[in-house]
């Protein structure tokens, strides 16, 4: 069949000249770099301000638009700004509220003229990330504007001007308040990944051991702060310790307990004989600890000596042995409920396994697996294949594969502890 030459199939492989489709774009838009200075605009953007390219590519946007000396409450410099300079710290979009900014009138200097428009500023992120153009795009609502104030009556048009000057006070208030919302949020933010720095601190394993990874992963619009740890703990016969745990919950609150909980089991590892003993501990110290309960965590051993690994768990998922070889086995022979499940002491579960020079401990919290909607048996043989074709990896090769055989390379809804040691 011939086919026709506006049939779909024809028009697929047609390059698009996106050049030309920018330029022909009705609605007005710069293309700022980086540092604000102008490196395209379109017709429409011209046509709006009675520019030429001349007068604008090459030059810093608050240079061709500076703000209106003749006006005491002229704030479009520093709203435009402080949006645009969002943008390229946060890398998303913003929208900014109804401005009042006038721009200088062509061929006549220090005469302004009086505009209003509709602004949003959008990033166009680089391969690596960062912010390579800011799309500024507005509309002129001047002309809208300017109508709603003519052919009405003289007291009519008194009360419309007054509405409209409310309206615009409100939606600069607004604009002024979500600005003190983000500072305010960034500085909650800040703290806390300052103290979840602190509280993760693990000098034994940043001096001692090279062959074990981490990747701490919080949950997808938290503070980037959360409830799961990990730690390494060196003991005065030659082993070391390794854990991993997960408290109930997100933010904040879980992390601060989060802090409690991993100091109480790094103290008692080295105080008490055996991850069982430590975990009875930590269980009844939980006991003390509001939001402590229902507590996951893992605990292991590793004797270097003996090559073995001695391990317990309190409710949390196993961790996975990995054998030079390519074979994997769950660590599942010493699972208890998790912290608080008893009001009273109960002794906690304990085994041994051993293993060769070689092989790779894998532990993990839970956020790394599940999945809403499917059992946890489908996770746990998910993580076994992955691990099992990754035993020719480095510990930090392993961790960054399994995350992005999970797909949650960039964070997942729930948050994710996870580590790696080469035994």
């Amino acid at each position: 069949m011939q086919t026709s030459p506006t049939h779909p199939s024809a028009t697929a492989s047609r390059r698009i000249d996106y050049a030309a489709l920018f330029a022909a774009t009705p609605s007005p838009y710069l293309v700022l770099g980086p540092d604000l200075v102008i490196v395209d605009v379109n017709d429409a953007y011209l046509r709006a301000t009675r520019r030429t390219r001349d007068d604008l590519v090459g030059t810093y946007i608050f240079d061709a638009f500076p703000d209106n000396p003749a006006d005491p409450d002229a704030d479009g410099v520093s709203n435009l700004s402080a949006s645009l300079h969002r943008v390229l710290a946060t890398r998303e979009r913003d929208t900014m509220a109804l401005q009042k900014y006038d721009i200088p009138v062509v061929d006549r200097p220090g005469v302004f003229e009086e505009r209003w428009w509709s602004p949003i500023n959008t990033p166009v992120l680089a391969p690596d990330g960062t912010v390579a153009w800011v799309i500024h795009r507005v509309e002129d609502v001047t002309e809208f504007v300017h109508a709603r104030r003519t052919g009405r009556a003289d007291g009519e048009t008194a009360e419309l001007e007054a509405l409209e000057a409310e309206l615009y006070a409100r939606a600069q208030e607004l604009q002024r308040l979500n600005e003190e919302l983000r500072r305010a949020h960034a500085r909650e933010r800040q703290v806390a990944v300052t103290l979840q720095e602190a509280m993760l601190t693990s000098p034994d394993l940043v001096r001692h051991h090279p062959d074990i990874a981490v990747r701490y992963l919080p949950a997808v619009g938290s503070l980037n702060v959360c409830g799961d740890w990990y730690d390494v703990i060196d003991l005065p016969d030659g082993s070391f310790a390794v854990s991993v745990g997960d408290v109930v919950g997100h933010g904040l609150e879980a992390a601060a307990i989060m802090g409690m909980l991993r100091s109480a089991l790094s103290a008692a590892t080295r105080t008490v004989e055996g991850p069982a003993h430590a975990l009875e501990v930590l269980c009844r110290y939980a006991l003390c600890v509001d939001g402590a309960l229902t507590t996951t965590a893992v605990h292991a051993v590793i004797h270097t000596v003996e090559r073995a690994i001695v391990y317990s768990s309190a409710g949390h998922p196993p961790p996975v042995l990995l054998h030079a070889d390519g074979t994997c086995d769950l660590l599942d022979q010493a699972t208890d409920p998790p912290l608080g499940a008893h009001a009273e002491h109960v002794s906690r579960a304990e085994a041994q396994v051993p293993y060769s020079v070689g092989d790779t401990l894998v532990l993990y919290s839970d956020g790394l697996i599940e999945r809403r909607g499917e059992d946890i048996d489908a996770g746990l043989h998910r993580l076994c294949d992955a691990v099992c074709g990754s035993a020719h990896l480095s510990p930090e090769h392993l961790t960054d594969a399994l995350l992005a055989r999970f797909g949650v390379s960039g964070g997942a809804r729930d948050d994710i502890a996870l580590i790696a040691v080469r035994l």
